[in-house]
């Protein structure tokens, strides 16, 4: 009995630490304020803009086993409120997917803020090591013409979310959700923005244009050379003892079958057309850096390209530096397996667009918690891994939602089971024809 008066005093003397973030994060205030601004709301109703984003987070956003249905019951127990199907459904609007994308994009931003993390030493003359992927969502095939599929042998439809990450922010810092036909250098947009950065291009961005886009803003990259890439070596930057090949004014499809070098660190002349302008396309050229390190395991040279200079990183750092690219596939893991954003069995394009956000959503919500809890283990954040870590914030989420809530001042009720039970259970079919019919007076 005393130890669990002990206890029940050290709970009521815990300080609501997560809780009190992410009211602050979405504040009541903002929540209401942006419902307003994108039309989600329009005049106070039963629908509570601030309940609605937490039940859509907090709950909805971690179930993969998930339907409108359940997202209706789980609304109306957490808000001990009564709303009736149609009008429930009448919310997922071109308005939602709006007040969610602006909720994406503050979090994104409040989350850039307040960024954890730094890069290394020898990074440490750039702003942040960028990652930029996309991934395909499979989506009901009545969709098929608003999203239609890249290669099928039958009717289907996908939509592209497309991701550049920071490494900085651990997290997403632009989302973009497009029809998979989308290429994807139109899923990027090069700018002032890349100033000191640098830009980890996987083979579907290989554009010389952007690369040399990126250097004239100042910026940085790193891409693999694709395989039917053939830049000509102009320079050679390391040299081998002996009678080694020379390789000036030799194209890589020469020096690959031939060379017996570890490493191959050159610079190489590419040829690209610039942007139509005043109706006319102008060539030109750009020299980057070229690298192939010999891969043991692969037992083949892996071809790297950037414009970052040697005095800043070698060879082997240039290589090492590229493997960083698989955090941007544990991101899209995370969203696939933990938040179901490929779990969309609805037609109706305005559902899918908001869950898409909502999977986004619960990400940078679940990044705010993990670094709360790593501040507070600075010992063993470390051992504070993304996937098990999704895994108990998403066993943990509903928890978690009812305790936001009554931080934010909207008390989640004592659950009226018999209420719940009676509005719940009730088929909405009227009309239906039942098997109990036949003999039930």
């Amino acid at each position: 009995m005393k130890h669990k008066k002990k206890v029940a005093k050290q709970k009521q003397g815990t300080h609501p630490v997560i809780e009190a973030e992410l009211n602050k994060l979405f504040s009541p205030e903002w929540l209401r304020k942006t419902a307003k601004e994108t039309g989600l709301i329009k005049r106070e109703r039963k629908i509570d803009p601030v309940l609605m984003f937490w039940v859509l987070v907090l709950g909805f956003g971690v179930q993969l086993q998930r339907t409108l249905a359940s997202l209706h019951r789980q609304y109306e127990e957490t808000g001990s409120v009564d709303i009736s199907r149609g009008s429930f459904y009448e919310r997922f609007s071109p308005e939602l997917v709006r007040f969610l994308h602006a909720c994406v994009v503050h979090g994104m931003e409040q989350l850039a803020e307040t960024s954890h993390l730094a890069l290394q030493k020898r990074l440490s003359r750039f702003k942040d090591l960028l990652i930029q992927d996309s991934t395909v969502i499979r989506v009901h095939e009545k969709l098929a013409k608003k999203w239609p599929a890249v290669r099928s042998r039958k009717v289907a439809a996908g939509v592209k979310v497309s991701l550049l990450v920071s490494a900085i922010c651990d997290g997403p810092k632009r989302v973009m959700i497009t029809g998979e036909r989308t290429s994807e250098i139109k899923t990027l947009r090069i700018g002032p923005w890349i100033k000191d950065r640098i830009l980890l291009f996987d083979q579907g961005f290989y554009k010389y244009l952007s690369f040399t886009r990126v250097t004239e803003y100042g910026g940085f990259f790193v891409t693999r050379v694709k395989a039917n890439a053939d830049p000509v070596i102009t320079q050679v930057y390391s040299t081998c003892r002996g009678r080694s090949m020379d390789l000036m004014g030799k194209s890589v499809s020469e020096v690959l079958p031939k060379v017996k070098r570890q490493i191959v660190d050159a610079e190489v002349e590419v040829s690209f057309r610039r942007r139509t302008y005043n109706g006319k396309r102008k060539g030109d050229t750009s020299r980057f850096r070229l690298i192939m390190v010999y891969n043991e395991e692969d037992e083949k040279y892996h071809t790297y390209l950037t414009n970052i200079s040697s005095d800043i990183l070698n060879a082997k750092e240039i290589a090492a530096l590229y493997t960083a690219r698989w955090h941007v596939e544990l991101i899209f893991k995370e969203l696939k397996s933990r938040y179901g954003i490929d779990i969309l069995p609805t037609a109706n394009p305005e559902i899918v667009e908001a869950l898409l956000w909502v999977g986004i959503l619960t990400l940078l919500i679940s990044r705010k918690i993990y670094w709360i809890v790593c501040e507070n283990n600075l010992d063993k954040a470390v051992r504070y891994t993304h996937i098990r870590w999704a895994t108990i914030f998403a066993e943990r989420a509903n928890k978690l939602r009812d305790s936001v809530l009554a931080y934010a001042g909207l008390y989640p009720d004592i659950i009226d089971h018999l209420g719940v039970y009676e509005s719940q259970a009730l088929d909405p079919n009227v009309n239906r024809t039942r098997l109990s019919d036949v003999w039930r007076a």
